[in-house]
């Protein structure tokens, strides 16, 4: 795990009749995944695993993947201000609904973030090895050629300004996108990731 351990003594059991609420999130996209419970030894088994345990009124604790192979590797554990709610942020492995789907939830979760998700298979691409005669992803030739990103960077900017001039709010809507997906690219390329833009924007909106 990556943040400080979760303090169980602190957590408010009795509030729940035993158990907390335990919503959990893909630590990558921030879609959330599904939202269960858990009483102490359950929690006890995910701080001493790493991995998700979870607690059933009807069966009991149950290890997330344990049976399926779908496990979720705990990031981190955070409690909310009434300490009777956990914000478990997971790696996961494979699905996290019983359906098979990604989240429990539909569309609407699984959009939270969807600029993560993006920045996530930017970055995977960035280490990603081509094959001996495999054609690279365009994600990659980016990567991989500066010259082109910085013009194609320069493309979109210049594509969404003429967008808005012409007030066509659907090309200026895709335009950005198109921006978007570039400026991450050339921000994988010289080591920067959402995430420091994140905490640039956060910074300043303190």
């Amino acid at each position: 795990m990556t943040a400080p351990l979760l303090d169980l003594d602190t957590l408010n059991f009795t509030k729940g009749n035993g158990l907390v609420t335990v919503v959990t999130q893909d630590a990558h996209t921030g879609a959330v995944l599904m939202v269960a419970h858990a009483d102490r030894e359950a929690l006890e088994y995910t701080l001493r695993t790493g991995e998700m345990h979870y607690h059933s009124r009807s069966r009991g604790r149950w290890h997330k993947g344990g049976t399926s192979g779908n496990v979720q590797r705990v990031v981190s554990l955070t409690t909310d201000c009434d300490r009777d709610a956990v914000l478990a942020r997971v790696l996961p492995a494979g699905p996290a609904c019983h359906e098979g789907t990604t989240s429990c939830f539909r569309d609407e979760a699984l959009r939270a973030d969807v600029l993560s998700a993006l920045d996530a298979t930017i970055a995977s691409r960035s280490v990603l090895a081509v094959a001996e005669g495999e054609k690279p992803s365009y994600t990659q030739t980016l990567l991989g050629d500066r010259n082109l990103r910085l013009k194609k960077l320069g493309e979109e900017a210049v594509e969404l300004a003429t967008a808005c001039v012409d007030g066509d709010r659907e090309r200026a809507t895709e335009e950005t996108a198109d921006l978007i997906y570039h400026a991450l690219v050339a921000l994988r390329a010289v080591g920067g990731s959402l995430d420091d833009v994140r905490a640039v924007l956060a910074g300043r909106a303190r």
